[in-house]
């Protein structure tokens, strides 16, 4: 369980991304991308828009989409159960054995003056009804999904069965250096973001990748260059 809305803001700023700029990416409207940081989900349209907006966000951060639907989901829809209808239980009435033939003939009487309206109501209502029946029934377009992508490459690193050397830089091997020790097993995992980054690890079948919110096998050799559409082996240093 985590923050979505803090998780958001913090992965727009260490991307120093403005509203403004994610509405034209997104194609979602500033106010809406400020109620998910903020976590008002009721000043959205509804709630598949609020699952559609969560999703697409997220992924152009670089997130995993389907992670915040999830924790949304948990959160705050609750389900209805639908309620069962019950089976009518019915009364046998009592029938009287001599039935007075004036009592039978206002009824036949009655039933034909209910059916001469029902087929007058039918033959000059009848339009006016099909007409609000079909605007009743009338659906609103589908939206069409556009699948965002991520500006900045999202690696998380972590030692599994083994220590691992590692040393990252931004761009190529002479870049700014982002991270430079050894991984673990059992501490925390790194987390790192960046266009491109060159990336060297000393001991690789002891990591496990995530890029992007995605698991991924990390190359083998002496370097990798690691971006938004995954990893490249360089023989020197890029």
């Amino acid at each position: 369980m985590f923050e979505i809305g803090n998780s958001l803001r913090e992965a727009r700023l260490r991307q120093q991304l403005d509203f403004p700029e994610l509405e034209q990416a997104t194609k979602i409207r500033s106010r809406y991308l400020r109620a998910l940081e903020e976590e008002q989900f009721d000043t959205l349209p509804a709630e598949t828009y609020v699952k559609g907006f969560l999703r697409a966000y997220a992924e152009y951060l670089g997130l995993d989409g389907q992670l915040y639907v999830d924790e949304y989901n948990s959160r705050y829809v609750v389900g209805e159960d639908e309620p069962v209808a019950r089976p009518r239980r019915s009364t046998a009435g009592r029938t009287e054995r001599h039935v007075d033939s004036r009592v039978v003939v206002l009824t036949v009487g009655g039933i034909v003056a209910v059916v001469a309206l029902f087929i007058l109501a039918w033959k000059f209502g009848g339009s006016h009804n099909g007409h609000i029946a079909n605007l009743d029934n009338s659906k609103p377009p589908a939206t069409k999904k556009h699948r965002a992508v991520p500006v900045s490459a999202h690696l998380v690193l972590k030692a599994v069965g083994g220590g691992c050397r590692l040393e990252v830089y931004r761009n190529s091997a002479s870049g700014k250096l982002l991270w430079a020790g050894t991984l673990e097993p059992g501490k925390q995992a790194i987390s790192l973001w960046g266009k491109r980054m060159w990336v060297r690890a000393g001991a690789p079948r002891h990591l496990t990748v995530t890029l992007n919110g995605q698991r991924r096998v990390f190359p083998t050799g002496r370097a990798v260059i690691v971006t938004v559409r995954g990893f490249k082996r360089v023989r020197a240093a890029a």
